[in-house]
Order: C-alpha cells, then sequence, then structure tokens
C-alpha cells in the first residue's frame, strides 16, 4: 500500500511527496481509516513505528478551514522535546494547508505564549501542566475542539501529570473523538478509557515486548562503573561508523558525569540532556546532534521518550532500565526507517536481573559479547557500588512503666530531716539529762 491509496486530499499527498514518504507504516495504515470513521481509538506501537503521522494525517485530512481560527484538535504530549518536534511535523505535512499550529509547555514565559493563542491556532500542542495553566486563564476557547490526542500516554502518567490530564478532559466539549497512542497500555491507562472514552477501538502495530527486527542487539558483562566507562571509549575510539549515538543513563548526575569524563576524549563532539538543563539548551543540543556537530548523546529516559532523531546508528544502554518496556522505547531509536541499526547493553552483575526481565518480555536472549583484549578493567568503585557494612545494632530491653521506681535514691538516716518542733525543755533534758530552766528575765 502507498499513500495514494489512502483518501488523502491534494495538500496532503504533495507535502508528503515533498518528504520522500511513499508508504504508510503499520500503525498509519491501519489507524487511518478508523480514525476517519470517528471512532475513538487507542493505538499501541512502539517507538520508531510513525505514531505521529498516524494521528496527524487523519486530523489534517478531518479539519475544516475557521474563520474565528479556533482549536479543533488539541494535542497533549508528555515533554517540551515532543511538543516542539509535533509542531515542526504539523508544519511539514500541512505546507500546502492554511492552518496554524501553536506549541505550549513549561519553563518559558506564559504570556508569549498567551499572545500567540490570541492569534489564533486551529492546533494546540502542549504538556499538561501548560495546558491547564491556560485554560485556567481562559487563553483559548475549547468549544470547537473536535479531537483529542494524548500521545506518550502512559509516559505522562509515569511523570505524575494524572489529574492535570483528568482536569483538562473535565473542560473539553463532551462531544469529540479520542485519539490515545501509546507503547505500553498499563492498568492507569485502562481507568482513564475506561472513564473518558466511547467504546474506543485497539489498533495495535505489534506486540508491546516486540523487539524491532532491524536492531541488532549485544551485550557485555562489565563489574563496575569505571570499566563501561573505559568501554564506551574504547568503542567510540575503534568504530568510525558510530557516527550517531544515543547514550541511554540512569540519572541526572550519571549525565552530568559520564558528559565530562567523555569530553575530555572527545572533545566538542558530547550533548548531554536532562530535565535540570534549560530549555533552550536542550533544543539547542538535539538540533546540533540531529546535524552532526555532536557525534553521540547522553540522556535520561524521560528526556528522550518521543525525540524523533533520524538515522541514529547506534544506541548504548549505559545503565539497564528498570522497567523492561523503556528498553523497547530505547533501541526504538535506531534502526528508523527500515534501515539497520545496533544496540549496545553494559550489564553489571546488579543489572542481571533487570536484563532477565528484558529478555522475558521480548521473548529473547540478547546475545553476550567478549571484552576487548585492550580494554582496561577497572577496580575502582563508586560510592554506590562499595561494600556496604551493616553494624549489628543491639536493643536494649527497657523495664515496663509499671515497673519502674522514682527517679532519685532514698536519702541515709542521719541525712533524713524530719520538720517537727522541739521544745527548749527538752532539748536540755536530751543535753544534761534534766531540766534547764532558762533564768528569770531581767528588768
Amino acid at each position: 500500500m502507498t499513500f495514494d491509496d489512502l483518501n488523502l486530499n491534494t495538500p496532503l499527498r504533495n507535502a508528503l511527496a515533498n518528504l520522500g514518504y511513499a508508504q504508510p507504516t503499520t500503525i498509519q495504515q491501519k489507524a487511518f481509516p478508523v480514525i476517519m470513521s470517528g471512532r475513538d481509538v487507542c493505538g499501541i506501537a512502539q517507538t520508531g513505528t510513525g505514531k505521529t503521522f498516524a494521528y496527524l494525517l487523519p486530523c489534517l485530512r478531518l479539519w475544516a478551514f475557521n474563520k474565528q481560527k479556533e482549536p479543533q484538535v488539541l494535542i497533549i504530549v508528555p515533554t517540551r522535546e515532543l511538543v516542539v518536534q509535533v509542531v515542526d511535523a504539523i508544519k511539514e505535512i500541512g505546507s500546502y494547508m492554511n492552518l496554524t499550529a501553536v506549541g505550549v509547555y513549561g519553563g518559558v514565559n506564559i504570556n508569549t505564549q498567551k499572545l500567540a493563542l490570541e492569534d489564533g491556532a486551529d492546533i494546540i500542542v502542549g504538556t499538561p501542566g501548560r495546558l491547564i495553566d491556560l485554560l485556567y486563564d481562559a487563553s483559548f476557547k475549547t468549544k470547537s475542539i473536535k479531537r483529542l490526542v494524548i500521545d506518550e500516554v502512559d509516559e505522562m502518567l509515569n511523570l505524575g501529570f494524572r489529574t492535570q490530564l483528568k482536569n483538562i478532559l473535565d473542560l473539553l466539549p463532551p462531544k469529540r473523538q479520542n485519539l490515545m497512542f501509546s507503547a505500553t497500555i498499563i492498568d492507569e491507562v485502562e481507568q482513564l478509557i475506561a472513564t473518558f472514552f466511547n467504546d474506543p477501538i485497539y489498533i495495535e502495530a505489534a506486540p508491546t515486548g516486540t523487539p524491532l527486527a532491524n536492531i541488532d542487539q549485544q551485550a557485555y558483562h562489565v563489574p563496575n562503573f569505571y570499566t563501561k566507562t573505559n568501554l564506551l571509549r574504547l568503542l567510540l575510539q575503534q568504530n568510525e561508523q558510530m557516527s550517531k549515538v544515543l547514550v541511554f543513563v540512569a540519572t541526572k548526575q550519571l549525565a552530568d558525569q559520564l558528559g565530562e569524563t567523555m569530553e575530555a576524549a572527545f572533545p566538542e563532539k558530547v550533548g548531554v540532556i536532562h530535565s535540570n538543563k534549560h530549555q533552550n539548551h536542550r533544543l539547542n543540543t538535539v538540533k546540533q546532534f540531529q546535524q552532526g556537530v555532536y557525534r553521540f548523546l547522553i540522556a535520561t529516559d524521560i528526556i528522550a521518550r518521543g525525540l524523533d532523531i533520524s538515522e541514529v546508528t547506534h544506541v548504548f544502554n549505559f545503565d539497564i532500565p528498570e522497567v523492561p518496556e523503556n528498553y523497547i522505547h530505547r533501541i526504538g531509536r535506531t534502526g528508523r526507517a527500515d534501515k539497520k541499526g545496533i544496540s549496545l547493553s553494559f550489564i553489571t552483575e546488579k543489572e542481571k536481573e533487570s536484563l532477565e526481565k528484558i529478555e522475558a518480555l521480548m521473548n529473547f536472549q540478547v546475545p553476550i559479547m567478549a571484552l576487548p583484549d585492550d580494554l582496561e578493567i577497572s577496580d575502582v568503585l563508586t560510592e554506590d557500588e562499595k561494600p556496604k557494612i551493616h553494624m549489628k545494632t543491639y536493643l536494649v530491653k527497657l523495664p515496663k512503666k509499671e515497673n519502674v521506681g522514682p527517679a532519685f535514691h532514698e536519702k541515709s538516716a542521719k541525712n533524713s530531716k524530719v520538720n517537727s518542733r522541739v521544745s527548749h525543755k527538752d532539748k536540755m533534758m536530751k543535753k544534761y539529762g534534766k531540766p534547764i530552766k532558762r533564768g528569770a528575765k531581767k528588768k
């Protein structure tokens, strides 16, 4: 099947031709007629299968010109980077259409986005937090919204946007078409569908745990962090084919630490992005990586989720993700558009269990490669890797309250005092053995 076989109008066909797209992907082919019918849709597809065009093509085909420029489509995504990516995709395939798309997200001045919305927008793309702020401020009208798209909904819930998402859904017109796209369907997603969707049709492009056939997966057993660093440096130095590389790490701190180490070996060829980086820095870093200025990009899962970076040659799992589905998302960054890709994972003893869960999900065993002979095995351990010394704690059994005595000792007999009045006669009797009378008072 080609795009000519779909019920696309001339502007969309011309735009796709200019972009060099001829054949729809599986999810695009399956989703298009269902969305065109007006039914609610829940699309299940892995990263790199063309989910963005799967909902944009039918939404733009159904879009109708509106003089007031009130939004007809609302698209909710989890990250700022994905907002920019979706807006760019709308501009590309809508280049022959007189429509306006506005992206809104946090971390920047909200007043600038309010001004953009005042000029009108046919499609609004945004993150949940910023969208709810704009809705409460009445910065745009919702009465004309006919289609709601929620992309990467599982990641959105993982990031804690549960409340904002539900509040947005409550503020939208009840008569609308709901489109949801996700790589995994967790219980919370099912609850969201049951509450807000109207008998949706499930469209699945591939089972959740299916590894992409055009990705060659490899793994190395390594003892510690610094050996991982040495191996990454060695592989990049010895393989010129690793020209566009994504390196996934577990934390923001680790991303910065690894970035500083690799910058010394590859000056001005290393990019680092995570949520603590300024928005402009993140966008410029991704742009420079896309353009080939940076040879490799170090990123965390949250930031890289949903990024559409073309022609990634290799994906490194510097750390193994604890959530098995995230491994599928990671390796899906390479091997796109029917091109071959390679993923390499570094496995420590602690991470073996996580790899086993990933292999069980995929029903595929990742081949273990031999370490290079010239690899320097480090014996230096990080603080997290150092063995912990656990001191045995002895608990002192406290007495029960009913057996607890006073908080002082009884005084000895000689120190005890009794406040009793003794007469002069008794004092004299005790001292002299006979009563001694006082003399008569002098006159």
